[in-house]
């Protein structure tokens, strides 16, 4: 097994890696890994219905989309990750959560922390959760990953995924939210996130034969960031692979309310209808017809009413209010 020492934080590359790694290696492979504040939502969400926007842009979070399916998660710097990467042979069951996440459930349990594998693939302790877990088959490969909350801001968190479900009716797969805990609070003796790290790498390759530190070479790293810029940095995947959604949204402002109401696909806006009780001097139709067909993207709606007289279409509302109203 080769265990790969990773130190960037960057959640593009990291997830990027991830999929290098599955396809392009033949070994066994083990990963511990960290992202920068972020949130990763599952491959079949809606992103949008997944994060609470206007936090996520005040506070500068990338929003990056993973292989796998299950729910949305923050990351930050107090959130340890860890990959298994492995060649199922035979008609073994390919998708096996317990099996993945039992290693770590034993080393929480040397250093005394009463962890134990509850529904469907959370780890849990004192019915609190501290691990989501994901999987992912390419061929006879499986992607296991999940999160190891350690020292994680549970106010970022609980901010940075927290959205209004009335604006998004989609059939994209919702996230479930647990109670949380983070694991260094049960911990009998403090330790660092690093010093968890270094426990958990040294139970891995005590416990797996013929392991061998891996560290990525010149070439994997081009290939890797070649896969960030083509694919896990884009738009396209982190919004636009979205399932079709309906969003509607109210807002008020000073110059009045304005209520959006929205069909969405593929990230791009098929059909968008403007309400309220705001003043006008153009047809508002004018509006709806120039952001039909344009991506559900805060950059790009910004330059489409930017290149218009917007002030003749809503007196006394601003183009940051007005597209608050589309998020």
């Amino acid at each position: 097994m080769l265990c790969i020492q990773n130190s960037n934080t960057n959640p593009y590359f990291n997830l990027a890696a991830e999929e290098y790694v599955l396809r392009n290696f033949n070994e066994n492979c083990f990963m511990l890994w960290q992202n920068a504040p972020s949130i990763i939502v599952g491959k079949h969400q809606n992103t949008l219905a997944e994060i609470n926007f206007e936090y996520v842009k005040e506070n500068n979070i990338d929003v990056v989309r993973r292989l796998s399916g299950g729910g949305a998660v923050f990351h930050d710097l107090g959130n340890l990750n860890f990959t298994f990467i492995q060649n199922v042979e035979g008609d073994h069951n390919l998708v096996d959560f317990k099996k993945y996440t039992k290693p770590i459930i034993e080393v929480l349990t040397q250093l005394g922390v009463n962890a134990k594998f509850e529904g469907r693939n959370d780890i849990m302790i004192d019915g609190k959760k501290v691990s989501g877990n994901a999987e992912h088959i390419f061929k006879k490969r499986v992607l296991h990953h999940g999160t190891l909350l350690f020292s994680s801001k549970m106010t970022d968190l609980s901010q940075a995924l927290r959205v209004n479900p009335l604006k998004y009716q989609d059939k994209g797969v919702k996230s479930v939210r647990s109670r949380v805990t983070n694991i260094s609070e049960h911990l009998p003796k403090q330790m660092s996130v690093l010093e968890f790290q270094d426990a958990i790498l040294e139970y891995v390759i005590k416990s797996n034969e013929n392991t061998s530190i891996y560290e990525y070479t010149k070439q994997d790293i081009f290939q890797i960031n070649k896969l960030v810029n083509e694919k896990y940095s884009t738009w396209e995947w982190n919004y636009g692979y979205s399932p079709k959604y309906n969003f509607e949204k109210l807002i008020k402002t000073k110059g009045g309310t304005i209520e959006i109401q929205m069909n969405i696909e593929k990230g791009i806006i098929h059909d968008i209808k403007i309400f309220g009780d705001f003043f006008n001097e153009h047809d508002i139709s004018e509006i709806e017809d120039s952001l039909k067909g344009k991506n559900h993207q805060e950059s790009i709606i910004r330059n489409v009413l930017q290149n218009l007289t917007f002030e003749k279409y809503f007196y006394n509302i601003t183009i940051d209010e007005f597209i608050l109203a589309m998020f």
